[in-house]
């Protein structure tokens, strides 16, 4: 599975299939959302059980995939040694909406337990640079995130 895992993030995007590229998106942001969950070092339900949902909005896929998703993005957040990682094929391929779409669902899974620990916001501050954002982008998705929890 790790090898799996590193096999795809090693590929050039250039030689890959859609299919093959996608998936390897679909992974990366989810192991980005994963990881906020995971900033405070406790693995909270309430920022978990609205991960699906936030998957299915962002990246537009089903509840199923969602799941298996889930699972291979906790191995890769697992396995890797930064955010860089994740964020160098997100950068190449989504447009700036996309990006803000992620940065905000990634303040919605903080958001989700009722209060924003320092860690979280520091994983989605730095996630927001990596993805070249204006500081105003990345309070205006966090000011929509406080009020939709």
């Amino acid at each position: 599975m790790i090898a799996k895992l590193k096999q795809l993030f090693l590929q050039d995007s250039k030689q890959q299939d859609p299919a093959t590229l996608q998936y390897k998106l679909n992974l990366a942001a989810a192991s980005l959302l994963v990881e906020v969950i995971y900033a405070d070092e406790d693995f909270d339900q309430a920022e978990a059980a609205i991960l699906p949902e936030l998957l299915h909005q962002t990246l537009q896929i089903e509840q199923q995939e969602a799941a298996s998703l889930i699972e291979a993005a906790k191995q890769a957040r697992h396995d890797s040694t930064s955010l860089f990682e994740f964020t160098a094929e997100i950068n190449d391929q989504f447009d700036l909406e996309q990006k803000k779409q992620l940065i905000l669902a990634m303040w919605r899974v903080a958001y989700a337990d009722g209060q924003l620990c320092q860690f979280e916001d520091q994983i989605i501050r730095r996630t927001a640079d990596l993805f070249y954002l204006k500081h105003s982008e990345i309070m205006q998705m966090r000011n929509r995130a406080m009020k939709a929890s």
